[in-house]
């Protein structure tokens, strides 16, 4: 099979799982892609303003916000909106049970709610060490994906205040919110589609249970081995971890480089 292009999750997969840097090996990875004329798509989690040091490595095709909006080279190719009157009435019950809620447009922010538990989740899921800004006026905004953090337990008042929507569960205490359905595969079939590739034509790299849907999608899954258990059980292909060379060493064991 010839490959076209691979889409690579970002957190713990372009990035070491273990302190958010990007190895030299990696970015020689993506430079060998792009020179065999193969197009690299991060595909991740994180909002399009905390792509920046991932563009520096030569990407420049983004599903961000996981898979609710699209950019490649500056141009949206695919978006997802909230409706502004929902957002709203979440964040106000959010506000009143004391919940965080995280928003995506093309920044970060969430709603002010602090305990550990919520950093924890943030520096796993986004490699942040600190909170991001508070956005009071956030139902007045274009939002993408808005993420819930709570237990099983508190979730269930927000299935039946909001019957709606949907809450899916990416992350031992980080929900998306959805009025639509979001996800990286949705996002990849749009990407193919501007492209013109087909899907057996793609790869892709992740390590979260977020990644499912999107190895299971295309021609060639790849799992890191620092990966969720659950992404290892239906990839392709364990790489090793992304602190030793993981990306590089997968791409040269199928021949790609």
């Amino acid at each position: 099979m010839t490959y076209k292009i691979v889409f690579f999750d970002v957190d713990g997969t372009i990035t070491d799982y273990r302190d958010g840097t990007i190895s030299n090996s990696t970015k020689k990875a993506m430079r060998a892609l792009k020179n065999k004329g193969i197009k690299v798509v991060a595909a991740t989690g994180r909002p399009l303003s905390m792509c920046e040091e991932i563009e520096k490595i030569g990407i420049d095709t983004f599903i961000t916000a996981n898979g609710a909006y699209v950019k490649q080279n500056g141009k949206v190719i695919h978006k997802i909106t909230m409706d502004k009157e929902i957002v709203q009435q979440v964040v106000e019950f959010a506000n009143i049970q004391n919940h965080a809620l995280s928003y995506y447009t093309e920044e970060f922010s969430m709603n002010g709610v602090q305990e550990p538990r919520i950093i924890k989740a943030l520096n796993e899921t986004l490699s942040l060490n600190d909170y991001p800004m508070i956005n009071s006026s956030i139902h007045e905004e274009e939002v993408y994906l808005m993420c819930l953090f709570a237990n099983d337990d508190s979730v269930q008042k927000y299935i039946t205040k909001f019957p709606h929507l949907t809450f899916k569960r990416w992350h031992p205490y980080v929900l998306n919110v959805l009025q639509h359905d979001v996800s990286k595969s949705i996002a990849i079939l749009k990407v193919l589609d501007y492209f013109g590739i087909d899907k057996k034509e793609a790869i892709a790299f992740g390590d979260g249970e977020n990644d499912i849907d999107m190895l299971e999608l295309v021609g060639l899954g790849i799992a890191m081995e620092n990966g969720n258990e659950n992404l290892k059980n239906i990839a392709d292909f364990v790489t090793k971890k992304s602190s030793e060379a993981g990306i590089e060493y997968a791409l040269k064991s199928f021949g790609i480089i």
